[in-house]
């Protein structure tokens, strides 16, 4: 027992060390406010990322992939530049604290994919959570209530195309290990985005280059924290670390950049989050059901 518990407070203090990397990458591309055109900042961002990652990609390109798995690669590549453009473009426009909160719509993608594409099982109770996500949603947006400003819905669909990535990465790491998915899916990114980063070209400043740099660093060690949580602790105990990110992101957006604190985003995130925490929770107890042997079973 303490020895679980131990691992509980290990894979909590790494997703919290996760929560600040993602919430410090939020904070610096909105400092930037914009300056750069967004697909001319993802590039680059993904360009440091490559540096971070070529001892992997190297090994892997010189072995080759089956014509499948290079497709999925591209899919995912081009799902991805959506993505980052859109997030990008989000990040100009719109709070921190929306941007955080509106990201929360990943997961329940995720799961609604597996569901549709991937023949997973959606049990009432599950749909119930989705929906109740899906509420939160739009607790967050507030359609008809308020002007929908285009970064909210450009948020809305780097959320979709994101999650859409991540559904392909669940196929591609049935085929090849994680660290040449992620690896690969830097490399096809900056492919795709660099004719688009090409067409809106404006010189940028020494000092952009480098904060997009301090970007790619914070990104790449928030995987990789997160990664360190999901090995140290069940996802039962992690995830509901994550609405944590929403409570920083409300707060760098209201000392950092002035902006306003609203409570209906704290509402509408923490919908969303406890909707999700249930999703893993129901799943954590089904695979825990599927490995209990049998009342009677023999014991070796």
């Amino acid at each position: 027992m303490e020895r679980e518990t131990r691992r509980d407070l290990i894979g909590i203090g790494w997703m919290l060390a996760t929560g600040l990397c993602f919430v410090a990458v939020n904070g610096i591309v909105r400092g930037l406010d914009g300056a750069l055109p967004a697909p001319q900042a993802a590039f680059i961002r993904f360009l440091f990322g490559l540096a971070f990652l070529l001892p992997v990609i190297a090994p892997a390109l010189r072995g080759g992939f089956p014509a499948p798995v290079w497709r999925m690669f591209a899919l995912r590549g081009g799902l991805h530049v959506v993505a980052v453009v859109a997030w990008f473009h989000a990040m100009s426009r719109i709070t921190v604290a929306e941007v955080t909160a509106i990201g929360f719509l990943n997961p329940i993608v995720v799961t609604l994919g597996a569901a549709l594409f991937m023949g997973e099982r959606l049990a009432a109770r599950r749909l119930a959570a989705v929906g109740v996500a899906l509420l939160g949603a739009l607790v967050v947006l507030r359609p008809g209530l308020r002007v929908l400003d285009p970064g909210h819905l450009s948020q809305v669909a780097a959320s979709l195309a994101f999650g859409a990535s991540y559904l392909v990465a669940k196929r591609l790491s049935e085929r090849v290990p994680a660290a040449i998915v992620v690896a690969m899916m830097s490399l096809c990114v900056a492919i795709g985005l660099a004719p688009l980063a090409l067409a809106v070209w404006v010189p940028p400043s020494l000092s952009q280059v480098l904060w997009l740099g301090v970007v790619a660093v914070f990104a790449t060690l928030g995987h990789y924290t997160m990664t360190r949580a999901f090995a140290a602790a069940p996802l039962t105990v992690t995830q509901p670390v994550t609405f944590l990110q929403l409570i920083w992101a409300s707060l760098v957006g209201v000392f950092v950049f002035a902006e306003p604190l609203d409570g209906w985003v704290i509402l509408g995130g923490a919908m969303m989050i406890a909707a999700i925490s249930y999703i893993t929770w129901r799943e954590a107890q089904i695979r825990a059901r599927t490995k209990t042997p049998p009342v009677g079973a023999t014991k070796a």
